[in-house]
């Protein structure tokens, strides 16, 4: 406590007026009338009695009045720690990835984020957010202690892959919007894992001061985990020995050799159980054949003993989860020229190559199509085939607006015919590339398209760039998604959403004659994976992992008009509002675990999902790099949890108000108590 004008405490010495009053009084004698004063003895009247402190209570209340308005004029204050002038945000940023279920790591980080969130001053502006598949602010800056407190203790522990380069990019986007500095408080594992490729993209703005709390403590704990498991999503024949298997592959990271016990369970029962030797740090592959599920979808899993040598630091990635349907042959509906013979040899022989018996292919001319039904197909391919029956058009429109799929090859008849039936389009151009003595290439590839997905294009553009093309049609792509073009930018493929389904408009053939693509190893690959994108299958079973989307609905615009869909998560919940259900395009899968999903076209689906095995690895990143993200060296260690009190400052808070309050009230309670001492009183000899 201190004075902001002391030099008004020298009218402390007023504090005597009240004393002085209470010992000066008056006293007053009444002559009495005598006879003779001689029977009187002189002596000296003693003044002890005078000199007493009268009416206690008054004087107290009256050496208050004057203490308190000396006090008041003095100005007094007290210290009080405030925000930094210059309104720093405080941002609390709490990792709830996967990797942090690891022993008591999020606990601890938690706890220490609840410990700076305490030690908070009083009206600083905080938020809160959360790390983890995705950053999530959970609140905005506020200086509600309560709300913050209770937005921490709201974050549990996630399934999803933490990207410290995503938490940059949300910074520098804060940072233009948020006026003053941010103090950025990261509590979290560090993993290395979580890095991106390039370091700047992690490094915060100028404005941002970041602060570690890194809550993996010691050496990096051993983790043994079924890094990846491949088998079929689909499956029409258990007995085929090429087919029926399960590949799984079981890593180490930073663990010891070691023999683990490996299952494969499926619907709850453990259909088999092998013993295998993990080397060091190492990976083995484990195979289980046949693969005995039964008709309709399988909740399979593969999963490894914990126990052992050294432990298991982070059980949760001990089984990798899968769903696998089984049905029979589903049929393939190929509608071609009477004359063209070529394009449906070709089309299936890669096709039984790729599926392994998951379809069958029934062949037609396109003159005798009136009385085929397109709904009892997965999806319908028509080759070089721009007339079709009326009847057979119309319902092919239906067909793919309840959720089929057509896959349309334009060969040599197109140029004879401006309309393209169901595209809605016109032939443009026909590019009769042989005439010029030179065939075109195939210049550019969306490789994050489903029917052409690689990983690892190459530098032969996944084997495209062989390909020579003579005859191609060239039409308006509009809306449409072009997925292949040649190098002379004409679109060789695009895709097309049509109601609930899609149309594939590949503007060349599927014969050898307009194109050589049939003879490329490419054309197994492409049939295969456009097979399963066209009859749906790559989103009905199998896997995924936590924070990857699936795709509910083709088109917005038809959103609620085939129906609601219907999101089933891992806890048995309803994952989607009443308005979702509706509406939704596309869901998020969250957490580890089988979802189960009811399309708005009528299919079902269940998919297992699991957490990105990049988390199973444990190992933190250099303390080097952690000084260098941090952007300080030697104070790195001084900005640990009682960094929020270097960011705040003590500055006075006057008590003016509270003493001249107080003054008021004495001065009132000393009226009333001097009112009753008003008269003259008479003392008693």
């Amino acid at each position: 406590m201190g004075f902001l004008a002391p030099w008004f405490l020298g009218g402390l010495a007023a504090l005597g007026v009240p004393v002085f009053v209470h010992l000066l009084r008056k006293h007053v004698t009444t002559p009495r009338p005598v006879s003779s004063l001689m029977f009187f003895e002189r002596g000296t009247q003693s003044s002890t009695r005078h000199r007493r402190l009268r009416y206690l209570v008054l004087f107290a209340l009256r050496f208050a009045l004057v203490l308190l308005i000396v006090l008041a004029f003095a100005n007094p204050f007290v210290r009080r720690a405030a925000a930094n002038a210059n309104g720093r945000l405080l941002l609390i940023a709490l990792d709830h990835s996967f990797s942090m279920r690891a022993g008591t790591r999020f606990a601890d980080a938690k706890q220490q984020a609840l410990a700076l969130l305490a030690a908070k001053p009083h009206g600083q502006k905080a938020q809160i957010m959360a790390l983890g598949g995705q950053v999530d602010l959970l609140t905005q800056p506020m200086d509600d202690d309560a709300q913050l407190h209770a937005a921490l203790e709201s974050i549990e522990p996630g399934d999803g892959h933490a990207n410290f380069g995503e938490l940059g990019r949300v910074l520098r986007t804060m940072s233009e919007t948020v006026p003053g500095p941010i103090d950025l408080h990261l509590f979290s594992d560090m993993q290395r894992s979580a890095m991106p490729a390039n370091f700047a993209d992690m490094v915060m703005p100028a404005k941002v001061t970041l602060a570690l709390h890194p809550a993996a403590k010691g050496a990096t704990p051993p983790n043994w985990t079924v890094e990846s498991v491949n088998a079929p999503a689909q499956l029409s024949n258990p007995k085929d020995p090429k087919l029926s298997r399960v590949e799984a592959v079981v890593a180490g990271f930073n663990t010891p050799a070691a023999t683990k016990m490996v299952s494969l369970v499926v619907n709850g029962k453990t259909l088999d159980t092998k013993k295998v030797n993990v080397p060091a740090n190492g990976r083995v592959t484990v195979d289980f054949a046949p693969l005995t599920v039964g008709y309709g979808f399988n909740r399979c899993e593969v999963r490894i003993d914990s126990a052992g040598v050294g432990g298991d630091a982070l059980a949760a990635d001990d089984a990798s989860v899968f769903a696998v349907r089984r049905s029979d042959p589903e049929r393939v509906l190929f509608v071609h020229e009477g004359s063209d013979v070529r394009a449906a040899l070709y089309f299936d022989a890669a096709l039984q190559a790729a599926a392994q018996g998951a379809f069958i292919l029934q062949s037609s001319a396109a003159e005798q199509t009136t009385d085929l039904d397109p709904s009892r197909f997965a999806f319908v391919v028509l080759s070089d085939t721009v007339s079709l029956p009326s009847i057979f058009e119309h319902a092919l429109a239906q067909y793919v607006a309840k959720g089929g799929s057509v896959l349309m090859a334009l060969g040599t008849s197109a140029a004879h015919h401006a309309q393209i039936p169901l595209w809605g389009g016109s032939v443009k151009q026909v590019h009769d590339y042989s005439r010029g003595g030179d065939a075109a290439t195939v210049g550019q590839v969306d490789f994050s398209y489903p029917a052409l997905e690689q990983a690892q294009p190459g530098r032969d553009n996944g084997g495209w760039a062989e390909v020579k093309v003579f005859y191609a049609i060239g039409v308006d792509p509009g809306q449409a998604r072009v997925a292949a073009r040649l190098n002379d930018g004409t679109p060789l493929l695009l895709d097309k959403p049509m109601g609930e389904g899609h149309i594939l408009l590949f503007t060349s053939g599927l014969e050898n004659l307009t194109n050589d693509l049939p003879l490329h190893p490419v054309f197994v690959a492409f049939v295969d994976r456009m097979a399963r994108y066209l009859s749906g299958d790559e989103r009905v079973s199998g896997s995924r992992l936590v924070d990857s989307y699936v795709q509910l609905r083709v088109a917005e615009e038809s959103g609620g008009a085939l129906g609601n869909v219907e999101v089933i998560d891992p806890e048995g919940r309803r994952a989607l509002t009443l308005s979702e259900a509706r509406t939704a395009q596309s869901f998020r899968l969250a957490s580890a675990g089988f979802y189960q999903i009811h399309f708005a076209n009528g299919r079902d689906a269940v998919i297992g999902v699991n957490p990105d095995r990049r988390e199973s690895d444990l190992a933190p990143m250099a303390q080097d790099v952690q000084q260098l993200w941090s952007g300080s060296s030697g104070e790195h260690a001084a900005r640990t949890a009682g960094a929020a009190a270097a960011q705040v400052k003590e500055q006075p808070v006057s008590l003016w108000w509270y003493v001249m309050l107080l003054a008021l009230i004495v001065g009132l309670a000393e009226t009333a108590f001097a009112s009753g001492y008003m008269g003259t009183q008479r003392e008693e000899v």
